[in-house]
């Protein structure tokens, strides 16, 4: 690792093996060798540190390698000065999404730290403006790994239909070895649940529509097994064995005038459901119960799961609870702080592996533990602060 910016320019080979840049050092080049005036680890550098320190089109990317040349002069080479906005494009439009990904992989897995159950939640987002006049709008499911706060990896799709099909292909990739791994009703496949297993995780899989002859058995079931729960009994009568065991949980939130009461139930006894055998090592079935309060209007909601979790309620409630962690520290980051809905990038690749990079920026920006802020403070002060710049890029 260089002690110091203006040591030397940066050689890959002497970057510690979890630096970002010895990652992108490995990388394909899709260009013409003839046709290229930069090289792409530099490229690539200004483009996440752009995306770092708030920028978000190719344009900004030019205009940061312009304001910032003196500073990544320290570091970089820059034969030819700061690309183009144009050479940006180009750039990330020709690049092979598959190879960026796995360069993606490789680099989060180098960082990521063994957790036991492991919670990796799997969920589809669009990219809203991505794309030209009578194309569908483009979706890209991410895998969230809760504990190590770290985007896993991510893949494209042309449509929501086609979420299905991305999730196989991302479970092929990634490391779930005694990982939990969630989805929401989009996810809830047989062939889903089978290739969790195959990779030697769990699953916990929300149950909806599409499921919907499973869905209403399970919902039955477990309304009438809480139903009895619940009920008055005559002093001695006995509950049945299915509502006596039972497993239950309860969390009370308070925040801003609003309260909510979650509770979870988990049940294991499945020899009533005909369609267990189709559900690759399903051993229980769940429920979750969520009331809110707000300004004394209570309202009720309940969402039904299957999961090949043996009963421990608290360890399925974890899981259903961290599953939003994908829309509330992916998602929502990617469109306020990222602005990833406003991107009108869409030639060739670009959309894809721009994704790709704003999921790699919000990586760098979340390992970090030496600011006490949000994400949008952390890029403002990496636009301030070309030491913390550096130290985000691991150099």
């Amino acid at each position: 690792m260089l002690k110091h910016p203006e040591d030397k320019k940066i050689d890959p080979a002497s970057v510690a093996q979890k630096s970002l840049l010895a990652h992108f050092a490995v990388l394909p080049d899709p260009r013409i060798e003839r046709r290229k005036c930069h090289d792409l680890v530099e490229v690539l550098v200004i483009a996440v540190c752009t995306l770092l320190c708030g920028g978000e089109t190719f344009n900004d990317m030019e205009d940061f390698g312009h304001a910032k040349y003196d500073w990544f002069k320290t570091f970089l080479k820059l034969a030819h000065g700061i690309p183009s906005h144009d050479t940006f494009n180009r750039v990330f439009a020709a690049l092979d999404p598959q190879e960026f990904l796995d360069c993606f992989l490789r680099w989060t897995q180098s960082l990521r730290e063994a957790v036991a159950q492991e919670i990796v939640a799997l969920d589809g987002k669009a990219l809203r403006r991505a794309m030209n006049k009578g194309q569908h709008v483009r979706y890209v499911v991410s895998a969230w790994a809760e504990s190590n706060g770290l985007v896993l990896g991510q893949l494209k799709v042309n449509d929501k239909s086609n979420e299905i099909t991305a999730v196989p292909e991302l479970l092929r990739v990634l490391e779930l070895s005694g990982c939990i791994v969630t989805t929401d009703a989009m996810g809830c496949q047989k062939k889903i649940a089978k290739e969790i297993i195959e990779a030697d995780a769990d699953y916990v899989l929300a149950l909806k529509g599409n499921q919907e002859k499973v869905h209403e058995e399970i919902k039955a079931f477990l309304d009438d097994v809480l139903a009895q729960r619940q009920a008055p009994r005559p002093r001695g009568a006995k509950l049945s064995p299915d509502a006596a065991q039972l497993a239950s949980w309860e969390t009370v939130e308070k925040d801003h005038g609003r309260l909510e009461i979650r509770r979870y139930y988990q049940s294991d006894h499945l020899d009533w459901f005909a369609d267990r055998s189709q559900w690759e090592k399903l051993q229980s079935v769940g429920m979750v119960e969520s009331v809110r309060v707000v300004d004394g209007t209570p309202t009720v909601e309940r969402r039904y799961y299957l999961a090949s979790l043996p009963l421990g309620v608290e360890t399925f409630a974890r899981a259903v609870r961290s599953h939003w962690g994908v829309e509330n520290k992916v998602h929502w980051i990617m469109d306020v702080s990222f602005r990833e809905d406003q991107s009108r990038a869409r030639t060739g690749h670009a959309a894809e592996n721009l994704a790709t990079l704003r999921r790699l920026a919000l990586n760098l920006l979340r390992r970090d533990k030496t600011k006490k802020r949000g994400i949008r403070g952390k890029q403002l002060n990496a636009g301030w602060d070309h030491a913390y710049l550096l130290r985000l890029l691991g150099i």
